[in-house]
């Protein structure tokens, strides 16, 4: 059986808000163009096609977002970690 504490809640700093919004719009958006460059080129482009336009963007995204937004859920996790357990200390 476990026992729970009576630790208060940690609040939410706006730094945390910030990597949590951001790490999923950087994801989604990563992985949409992901799928949009994979269903071009099913339909047919050829990779001359894909350098004009917004074309280059919807390629490199994916490239950068990606590990962009898997740094920014590692950057939070660590700072939340530390934020309990400091808080646990004190409480």
């Amino acid at each position: 059986m476990s026992t729970q504490r009576n630790t208060p809640d940690v609040a939410v700093r706006w730094i945390d808000r910030f990597l949590a919004i951001g790490a999923l719009v950087i994801v989604a958006a990563s992985i949409i163009c992901f799928f949009v460059v994979i269903a071009a080129t099913a339909s047919g482009m050829k990779k001359e096609d894909f350098s004009a336009g917004l074309w280059p963007l919807a390629g490199a995204l994916p490239l950068f977002g990606l590990p962009i937004g898997f740094a920014m859920i590692i950057a939070l996790l660590v700072m939340s970690f530390i934020r309990k357990g400091r808080a646990a200390k004190r409480g």
